[in-house]
């Protein structure tokens, strides 16, 4: 990849809507490797590392995942993409064999911690259905219907 193509860390610092220093955590945890380095040392990331960033940020955001799972994640997944670049390439019957093995077991791991996710954030839920039903039955015994927002306390 050509110089030219690569970012500075503020681009890619701005398009993925993290700070610079966010950036050299990821890199120091070992989540995020700039694809190059300017003359002067300076980091430069290509569309793929921008694209990775975005993948961290998705698993904080949207799964709630802390840095050292999101680790694990991007580790099933680069290992993932080595074995569909390896079977692309083309191998034996017996090595793809091995190939979707391995890709089996990799996604059943990712999965176990999704799944482990999904259940937390379900007893979160049920812990505010209970208080909610809670707070009904209070404002019940008050004769506030807390569901009509119009309703004023009766007595």
């Amino acid at each position: 990849m050509s110089p030219e193509t690569l970012l500075r860390i503020g681009e890619v610092a701005r398009r993925a809507g993290v700070s610079t220093r966010t950036l050299r955590y990821y890199q120091e945890l070992g989540l995020l490797d700039p694809t190059g380095h300017s003359p002067g040392g300076n980091r430069r990331y290509s569309e793929e590392d921008l694209a990775r960033v975005l993948r961290i940020r998705e698993l904080q955001l949207v799964m709630g995942f802390p840095l050292d799972r999101i680790g694990s994640v991007l580790s099933a997944e680069d290992r993932l993409a080595e074995l569909r670049h390896e079977s692309q390439r083309g191998v034996t019957k017996q090595r793809r064999v091995e190939i979707l093995r391995e890709a089996m077991d990799l996604n059943r791991q990712v999965r176990v911690q999704v799944e482990e996710r999904v259940a937390a954030l379900a007893t979160f839920v049920d812990d505010l259905d209970e208080k909610a039903t809670r707070y009904r039955t209070i404002a019940a015994e008050l004769g506030v219907d807390l569901d009509d927002p119009k309703a004023a306390p009766t007595g």
